[in-house]
């Protein structure tokens, strides 16, 4: 077995076989983006290239066995995320039709809805859409103002767009091929706002009209996903059966009276959203396996292609130039790191949904891990495929080459699930308020009254292998200038969780300088939030390194592991180069010692540059699947 294959198995994770499995399938099917095509077109092709996926199991993975599905969240998370190796218009139609709709259907309904919707929407007989985002909505959920009054005298839920920003905006499926949707309103009986519910509405008939009351329109050209039909939605007095409200976390019986298992209107709410973070672990996922098809071709092509050189007629490849490594070295590491952190991440979200009574704690932990990851990850996309494209020159600008149309869709990976900065300002939160219960969301002013939580004790909470972080930790060695080790593990954990102490404490003390008073403390939440999103930012810092440590010791080969020591210290030391400024200004690092920083990235960087090709085949992406014309010149 060749190193490159021993890297991609530890790269893997425990869903090998669904990673093996889709390469061989999805290779099979022509999924290469076809530029030529018009929006409709694109489109119908997309919707064929879906229901060649229900044979492969992948749909059925994500539904429980009673419901009509396989149950294993795992397979079903990675088999969305290898689609974004080939096309992520595929990739965000299958995510909204299985993960978003369908996980509506299957964790906010009950039994009834089970039956009589998830078989059919596995197999595509039934094809739906995820309503959340509002034109004048999109983060703040709870303050969508589409309604859904109860109608006492004919026991319907009519739902109505009071506003022009009350419109369901940007839903994918909306603008062709949805017939039903999964709808975020407003539930109101009894003249009682009961707050954001989700209810299952009609949008279509048989022959693709808008049914009465309804309005669909298409969002039309967007800067990528072209094969994606989003569109927009207004309600005028739709009227709905009482039993289409999916009703687990919130029931409306006959005579218009309210229930909740959950009496605390913020704790109900996001509970229910808490049971969508599969949506949110996807994006993530599949915007790093965005990203390493972008460094596969760009590292590809870094190997065949010459510029320059010490003398006429000599030039030499690309990959040799110190500043060339500079640019792609460190995000493969980091694309490396991730994907140990993702693996850990589904892993956790797969033992929690597998389970009929999760702990709630772990699940507001999981939550706040995904929301962090998902916007490092994207952001790390949005990044790491810009500096593929330059890295390619002209070449990369040719849409033959693929990097344009990769930049293209994944730039509103940074906006879907959650704008990332409000992402960060969730992690911080919940690490600040020790996952009080009676914070809901993002409220300032609840914010601000739990800031006094126990912030040590969460930050020391290992993340991954607490064991093998601690005893890394305890054998680093001594603090002395000349004694630290900067290649050293435990000494790189060390400083990112100081790091991750400091600015948390801190955030926490400028939270409490807040009185009881609401317009001040959301003055004071205001004036620290650049404070709060670096807090979260640090925090996942520091998760993604365990994670990796963690994922190095799993691995079987001493061989590859030696490889990805290397890799791992590449991304902790560019980590710790990038925040110098702060490391240097809050004393962890004297001047000499900031120096040894960038001497040592560039020495792993000569040690990493002959394996190059390994750590690119390592990501997993056959060669095959690039469709990258440049490689083949």
């Amino acid at each position: 077995m060749t190193l490159s294959e021993e890297v991609r198995i530890a790269l893997d994770g425990k869903w090998r076989h669904v990673r093996e499995q889709s390469r061989k399938e999805l290779g099979e099917m022509d999924l290469a983006y076809d530029h030529d095509l018009t929006l409709d077109e694109a489109r119908a092709r997309v919707l064929v290239q879906m229901k060649k996926l229900v044979p492969t199991g992948i749909p059925a993975a994500g539904f429980r066995v009673e419901s009509g599905g396989t149950g294993d969240p795992g397979m079903a998370v990675t088999g969305i995320e290898m689609l974004a190796q080939y096309d992520l218009s595929l990739m965000v139609k299958a995510g909204v039709q299985w993960g978003l709709f369908g996980g509506a259907i299957e964790n906010l309904g009950t039994k009834k809805h089970h039956d009589l919707y998830i078989r059919d929407l596995i197999n595509l007989d039934l094809l739906g859409c995820f309503a959340m985002t509002e034109t004048g909505h999109g983060s703040d959920v709870q303050s969508l103002e589409t309604t859904a009054t109860y109608d006492l005298a004919t026991q319907e839920f009519v739902i109505n767009s009071p506003t022009p920003s009350s419109r369901k905006d940007y839903i994918g499926g909306a603008a062709a091929h949805a017939e039903v949707a999964a709808v975020f309103a407003q539930l109101i009986t009894k003249g009682e706002n009961h707050g954001v519910h989700c209810f299952v509405v009609p949008l279509r008939d048989k022959k693709g009209k808008d049914l009465p009351g309804v309005t669909t329109s298409d969002c039309g050209h967007k800067g990528g996903l072209g094969a994606v039909d989003n569109g927009r939605i207004m309600f005028d007095d739709v009227r709905i059966p009482r039993e289409n409200l999916l009703n687990k976390y919130g029931q409306v019986d006959e005579g218009g009276t309210y229930s909740s298992p959950i009496d605390n209107v913020n704790r109900r709410f996001f509970t229910m959203l808490g049971t969508l973070i599969r949506g949110r672990v996807s994006v993530g996922g599949s915007a790093s396996a965005a990203t390493e098809v972008a460094l596969s071709i760009a590292g590809r092509y870094a190997l065949k292609r010459s510029q320059f050189g010490p003398e006429p007629g000599k030039e030499i490849i690309l990959m040799d130039y110190r500043m060339h490594q500079r640019r792609l070295l460190p995000l493969i590491a980091r694309s490396y790191a991730y994907r140990f952190a993702q693996n850990q991440l589904v892993a956790r979200m797969d033992r929690l949904q597998s389970t009929d009574e999760p702990d709630a704690q772990e699940s507001r932990e999981l939550e706040g891990r995904a929301a962090g990851l998902k916007a490092a990850q994207t952001w790390h996309a949005t990044k790491a495929i810009q500096e593929a494209r330059e890295a390619c020159g002209g070449a990369g600008y040719l849409a033959e080459n693929r990097l344009t149309t990769l930049k293209g869709d994944t730039d509103v990976f940074t906006t879907f699930e959650g704008d990332n900065h409000v992402l960060f300002q969730l992690v911080a939160k919940e690490l600040l308020t020790s996952y009080a219960q009676e914070v809901g969301g993002l409220d300032p002013v609840g914010l601000v009254r739990f800031a006094a939580g126990t912030v040590a004790d969460v930050v020391k909470e290992r993340t991954a292998a607490s064991q093998l972080i601690q005893r890394l930790i305890d054998a680093r060695p001594g603090k002395s200038e000349d004694d630290h080790d900067l290649l050293d593990r435990g000494a790189q954990l060390s400083l990112f969780e100081d790091r991750e102490q400091h600015v948390l404490e801190t955030a926490a003390r400028r939270l409490r300088r807040a009185g009881k008073d609401p317009g001040e403390a959301f003055a004071v939440f205001n004036a620290a939030q650049d404070h709060i999103i670096r807090a979260g930012r640090v925090h996942i810092d520091r998760v993604v390194l365990e994670a990796f440590t963690a994922g190095i010791a799993r691995c079987e080969s001493p061989e590859a592991q030696d490889l990805l020591r290397d890799v791992c210290s590449l991304y902790a030391l560019s980590t710790i180069e990038e925040d110098l400024a702060w490391f240097m200004g809050h004393n962890r690092l004297a001047d000499t010692r900031a120096k040894t920083v960038t001497s040592l990235v560039n020495e792993l960087l000569a040690k990493l540059r002959p394996h190059t090709l390994t750590l690119v085949e390592g990501f997993g992406v056959p060669e095959s699947s690039l469709h990258a014309v440049m490689l083949d010149a």
